[in-house]
């Protein structure tokens, strides 16, 4: 069976004893869950049932974002799950099922849960092209879904006059005791005349970023902010902040739209941290304000 690997070999191995480590640490904390990201307050979702036409994106929350494209609808790693193992979500998503316009393509940066949710999937409107991971495709073909394609890093796909390219991300991925890295992981890169998108997926801080960046010119990148704490543990796999901010000058991206951070607690940070670290670094590069785009839940950004 093939197990698939980083660039560089980089491994996410973490021994039982590290996981009590963090376990302990966890103890030691004090967070306050209290304070949440907030709902954007004047949701656009009779412009974004009706679009065909304008350049749009909405976080639902999490990594899920929807993307208008060349009148293309586009779902990020759908995922409307309450729960996620022991958590309860933090934040309802953005958009209910009913509000969604009918999606025709899906892309799932890797297996993990909070990341591809079958329950989710199934309640989508439309009959959605799904483009995953290589080693991803039998898993969707048991459960019934036969309009996808598997692709390997830096292989591209054409979809109604838009170019779908699949890129390197540094994480890992497993379903069950026995597939662990079967599958793969990546993020995920939507092309037209006008707009390169590049949702990065779940990844932490690597060179593949500035091999990225020689292969295309960015124009958004969906960057990913949360679930890093404790470092030592997570730097492998969830990028922190500052990491977050070195890698989208290194791609030389023109927009910055965070995610990954908020609706569930699968490390120690908290949303209101992750964004607050952000903000930081972002100052203390003194990067341009107008390029980082900050959004509440179901905020869409329409041009």
């Amino acid at each position: 069976m093939k197990r698939y690997v980083n660039l560089n070999n980089v491994t996410n191995n973490k021994s039982f004893n590290d996981m009590r480590k963090w376990q302990k640490e966890r103890r030691s904390k004090v967070k306050d869950l209290s304070v949440n990201i907030e709902q954007f307050p004047a949701k656009k979702i009779k412009e974004i049932n009706a679009n065909r036409s304008h350049t749009s994106y909405t976080w639902i929350g999490h990594s899920t974002f929807l993307i208008q494209l060349n009148g293309i609808n586009i779902l990020t790693d759908p995922v409307w799950a309450k729960r996620m193992g022991f958590q309860k979500r933090l934040t309802a998503p953005g958009l209910s099922f009913s509000e969604l316009p009918e999606i025709d393509i899906v892309v799932i940066s890797h297996g993990h849960y909070d990341h591809l949710d079958f329950p989710t999937l199934k309640k989508l409107k439309g009959s959605p092209h799904y483009y995953v991971p290589a080693g991803l495709k039998p898993l969707f073909n048991r459960k019934g879904y036969q309009k996808v394609t598997e692709m390997n890093w830096w292989e591209s796909s054409a979809h109604d006059g838009l170019t779908i390219h699949f890129v390197p991300a540094q994480h890992w991925t497993r379903r069950s005791l026995m597939d662990m890295n079967t599958s793969h992981w990546g993020g995920w890169i939507f092309q037209t005349e006008q707009d390169t998108f590049y949702f990065v997926g779940d990844t932490g801080y690597f060179d593949g970023f500035k091999q990225i960046a020689d292969r295309f010119a960015i124009d958004t990148v969906f960057m990913p902010i949360g679930a890093y704490e404790p470092e030592w543990f997570m730097a492998d796999s969830h990028i922190s902040p500052e990491d977050s901010v070195k890698a989208f000058v290194e791609l030389k991206a023109k927009t910055f739209v965070p995610m990954h951070y908020g609706a569930y607690r699968l490390a120690d940070d908290t949303g209101p941290e992750a964004l607050e670290r952000l903000l930081k670094e972002w100052k203390k590069q003194q990067l341009p304000e107008e390029q980082l785009k900050v959004l509440l839940i179901g905020e869409t950004v329409m041009y």
